[in-house]
């Protein structure tokens, strides 16, 4: 509920189909605040009077914010009327239709050459994941059925033959440490599950394993964290 009435927001789905989401539930508290409401208050505190939206407008009455997307995204035309609609609409997807919007009409492939990490000896490429009780970093529930985890989530995945060439056993909790060009981070007290993946590679859950990754270390043109990538060392809890 908001000021101009029963808001609703909506969704997109992996398969681009755009729907309208209700709540259901009762306000935790008094206080609770909606997404948009947060996103809207804070555009108005970070860009004061360098912005022409009216911030509050939009806060206030969802629609505003759909009227203004239906304005500038290719696909989401009428956007209020067609979310209204039982199931919702479908965003355009011209390459499943086989078209493609360069002058050739075609696909266009380019490749980036890539640079060969040097792995010292007994360390590993540790890459964080999510599970299946996840979405981004909003975390539901202590369990991954998709690899077998229940009830925790510190834990870190390991090729058998590592956890053996490092003296570890299955279920020991470790401490690793990841090793860039500006130091070390460390995290503690993680249980070693053995795991199908390749030799020297690792896996651990996010944000759990998030203080290993280095500030500096990021993809040139997008700035991503190479969070899949990071060089590791792994040792016995304490030791």
């Amino acid at each position: 509920m908001q000021a101009g009435g029963e808001q609703f927001i909506s969704t997109e789905s992996t398969m681009l189909n755009v729907q309208m989401s209700r709540g259901i539930f009762e306000p935790a508290s008094e206080h609770l605040r909606s997404e948009t409401w947060i996103v809207c208050e804070l555009a108005k505190a970070t860009l004061g009077e360098r912005t022409t939206v009216d911030w509050g407008a939009m806060a206030t009455d969802y629609d505003r914010i759909r009227d203004a997307i239906s304005r500038v995204v290719p696909g989401c035309e009428n956007y209020n009327e067609r979310i209204r609609e039982d199931g919702g609409f479908y965003m355009p997807n011209p390459p499943s239709e086989g078209r493609f919007t360069t002058p050739t009409g075609k696909a266009l492939f380019r490749s980036s050459k890539l640079s060969k990490i040097d792995l010292p000896p007994g360390r590993l490429f540790l890459t964080t994941i999510r599970s299946h009780d996840q979405f981004n970093t909003t975390i539901y529930a202590l369990n991954d059925r998709y690899r077998g985890i229940s009830g925790g989530r510190r834990v870190i995945f390991m090729n058998e033959q590592n956890i053996a060439d490092l003296g570890l056993t299955a279920g020991e909790m470790v401490d690793i440490t990841s090793h860039f060009d500006d130091g070390e981070r460390h995290v503690n007290g993680f249980a070693v599950v053995p795991y199908e993946i390749p030799m020297d590679c690792a896996a651990a859950y996010f944000p759990e394993a998030n203080p290993l990754i280095p500030l500096g270390s990021f993809a040139k043109r997008s700035g991503t964290p190479t969070s899949k990538c990071i060089v590791v060392s792994v040792t016995k809890k304490g030791g």
